[in-house]
């Protein structure tokens, strides 16, 4: 899941939702600014059986933020090397967004484990299967993100990616007064997670 806010704290009624739901994974947005630091570090003392993570991570400033606020991983739209490197100096695991057979190629050889397919509604459902047999096995771990709503989770991870991230399509979760939030429980179940 990601999150997106004015500040991180105002994420704090949705991360409760998502703990409940028995979500575990969760992105907050960066931004730049010490107020980010500061109430990503709150956030992380206040859910500590959540693994919190940030999000939209596109400059070293972003890489220190996380690292700062103690988060343990970062993910990025972009493969950058510099960012990459940044990362691993401050012991800070970070996704970079790949789309394209090449971007992949050059994650591995980066030696990313985990990879974002960013925006997987760009590029469609059976994307990251047709890359295998060119690129061969193994390929990273496969997180698809970008455009994606609850009704898709199920068919991408039958499709052959390893998870998939939601964002604007959390519907009510984020307020959205058209969301569908009695999917939420439907699809962890799907899933097999138990909600409280």
């Amino acid at each position: 899941m990601v999150l997106r806010s004015s500040s991180p704290l105002q994420a704090e009624p949705q991360l409760e939702h998502l703990r409940r739901l028995g979500v575990r994974h969760v992105e907050i947005a960066w931004q730049a600014g010490p107020l980010w630091v500061e109430e990503m570090a709150a956030l992380l003392g206040r859910f500590p059986d959540l693994e919190l993570g940030a999000a939209s991570v596109c400059e070293i400033e972003a890489v220190d933020a996380a690292a700062t606020a103690g988060c343990r991983y970062a993910v990025s739209p972009v493969l950058d090397p510099a960012l990459l490197g940044a990362a691993a100096e401050r012991d800070l695991v970070l996704v970079p967004g790949v789309m394209t057979a090449s971007e992949v190629h050059s994650a591995r050889r980066l030696g990313c484990a985990i990879v974002k397919l960013f925006p997987a509604v760009s590029v469609g459902i059976d994307h990251w299967r047709r890359l295998r047999e060119p690129l061969g096995r193994p390929l990273p771990f496969c997180i698809a993100a970008g455009g994606l709503g609850p009704a898709d989770v199920v068919p991408w991870l039958a499709a052959g990616v390893d998870a998939v991230a939601l964002g604007s399509g959390l519907g009510a979760l984020l307020g959205d007064p058209g969301g569908e939030e009695d999917v939420w429980p439907e699809l962890l179940a799907a899933l097999g997670y138990p909600c409280s």
